[in-house]
């Protein structure tokens, strides 16, 4: 689907922001690549573009990979941003920027969506999803593309079904760039955790996509060119696990008519180990990562955080359930909750070492506008406007305990030789259980084997000789070597020299602690 009617012809320019360096970026593990730049395509940017008149000639700039430049700016006629809180600065430069060149700036996505006050500069804000503002702003800018004199805000009413969106317009990104593909298969979330602000931005009743949709942007995905793996982006895939279900046999006949050649990723609350049923599917697709937001092993603060589908099983007998299928689990952490005390970071790394799931995001406490947590914190006057922090809440233990506590966590459970350990754990015990596949002639093109030479020849020169940590990597490596398991050398070795990077630069206090904090390590851009 797009908008239609429309006769006027305009240049679009979509900006996609840098991001400002977070653990959940994998930025210290692109020089190990083929050359990656950028994490995963920006799918409401891309699907906005797809969903433009079809005569509206449109050109995509990601900073992440690329600034857009002066002949970008003067090609188009109006520009369109969209982004994360995490990137709020650096989407008022490019409208800055934009202003420069006299031309109109709209923004759209999650942050203008929950605070349409953080963007004063903006000629046009899109608040909401995509929808009868969409075809507004469209509508507006055919009719005059000149800069408003002052501020016009469109909010979506009456959205656009999921069945009809149109797939994202991949090929205007260099998807051969990116870390990951991304997909999205569903909007909102059944559950009400009081940090997240899914709910209170997309709803409650999670709004699907066909399989249909899905297979074909997986076809579109292929034809661009993405390589390894593909991650859903749905906040949780099994929100609807009756559409889950539906949807894994279309993944699986996919799967088998492309010759395995992509591997999956999602996220999903936990309480997915008590659904076999579901995971063995999954395992038949080929999912080998679920992201789950086990945030902390205390009942009393799961309870606290309206989590408690977290306690539906055993946290360890969740996971390892989820192993048993293949599965490496993934784990949001969150540190700085209410019900912390001094010895939550020691019983934190003990669950690490117990649980053995190699890659946990381990962030200090944000407040999101549109959450729960927001509105409690804002009525008992704890939140905190200063960008000098890595937390806009005021914690309960003291400030720089609950960061030392952080930065203690980051440290110790990075140590390459536990990471490895953990590792190590999974190649032994999880990575077994996976789908065995014959090796297709789609996996054996030259383009895949130049890229694995070219990411081996990274990995031993830059991890295996010039590293610190080199003989805790050839213990781990030689091994797989024997075993002909390229493919899980190079996942492990990338992936982990990430952790052990980033957890570095945290713990000297050159990395934030939290992936959502908007405390600035750059100068700050000011609205105009």
């Amino acid at each position: 689907m797009r908008a239609e009617g429309i006769d006027t012809v305009r240049r679009i320019l979509c900006v996609f922001p840098r991001y400002t360096s977070s653990f959940g970026t994998f930025e210290y593990a692109y020089p190990l690549t083929d050359g990656v730049e950028a994490f995963m395509p920006p799918q409401g940017l891309l699907l906005i573009a797809a969903y433009l008149p079809a005569n509206w000639p449109v050109r995509f700039v990601d900073e992440n990979i690329r600034a857009a430049t002066a002949e970008d700016f003067q090609w188009a006629e109006a520009v369109f941003v969209s982004g994360m809180h995490i990137q709020r600065q650096q989407m008022n430069d490019i409208c800055r920027r934009a202003h420069a060149f006299d031309l109109p700036v709209a923004i759209g996505g999650p942050s203008v969506s929950a605070c349409p006050d953080y963007y004063p500069s903006f000629d046009y804000l899109h608040v909401g999803e995509l929808g009868d503002a969409t075809d507004e702003l469209i509508a507006t800018l055919a009719r005059d593309c000149s800069r408003p004199s002052q501020q016009i805000v469109f909010k979506t009413a009456d959205r656009v079904a999921m069945t009809e969106f149109p797939i994202p317009a991949y090929e205007l990104a260099d998807v051969k760039r990116y870390f990951l593909g991304s997909i999205q298969y569903s909007s909102g979330c059944p559950y009400q955790c009081e940090f997240c602000d899914i709910p209170g931005l997309y709803g409650r009743n999670p709004r699907l996509k066909t399989p249909q949709q899905i297979v074909a942007e997986l076809d579109k995905l292929l034809e661009c060119g993405v390589s390894g793996s593909v991650y859903f982006v749905d906040d949780n895939f099994i929100g609807n696990r009756k559409a889950a279900l539906e949807l894994l046999p279309h993944l699986i006949e996919w799967q088998k008519k492309t010759g395995y050649v992509i591997r999956f990723a999602c996220e999903a609350t936990l309480n997915i180990a008590k659904r076999p049923e579901i995971l063995e599917k999954m395992r038949e697709a080929f999912f080998f990562t679920i992201f789950c937001g086990i945030e902390t092993p205390d009942p009393d603060a799961l309870k606290a955080m309206h989590k408690d589908h977290n306690m539906m099983v055993p946290i360890l007998e969740g996971v390892r359930t989820i192993n048993n299928y293949g599965i490496e689990v993934v784990s949001g952490i969150i540190m700085g909750l209410d019900t912390d005390k001094p010895e939550t970071g020691e019983a934190l790394l003990a669950f690490v070492e117990e649980s053995k799931i190699p890659l946990l995001t381990i962030n200090l406490l944000e407040a999101l506008p549109k959450t729960p947590l927001w509105d409690r914190l804002a009525r008992d006057n704890r939140l905190v406007d200063d960008d000098a922090r890595d937390s806009n809440v005021d914690f309960l233990l003291p400030y720089e305990q609950v960061v030392e506590s952080w930065r203690m966590c980051m440290e110790r459970a990075f140590e390459p030789e536990k990471l490895y350990r953990r590792f190590q754990y999974q190649v032994d015990f999880t990575y077994p259980n996976r789908l065995k596949v014959p090796v297709t002639p789609e996996q054996k093109t030259w383009a895949n084997i130049r890229r694995g030479l070219i990411m081996l020849r990274n990995i031993f020169w830059k991890v295996g000789v010039l590293s610190d940590y080199r003989r805790v990597f050839w213990k781990f490596a030689l091994p797989r070597l024997r075993h002909g398991d390229i493919e899980g050398l190079i996942s492990v070795a990338t992936i982990s020299h990430h952790l052990i990077m980033f957890a570095r630069a945290a713990c000297t206090g050159r990395q934030n602690a939290s992936n959502y904090s908007m405390r600035l390590r750059e100068a700050s851009v000011p609205a105009e």
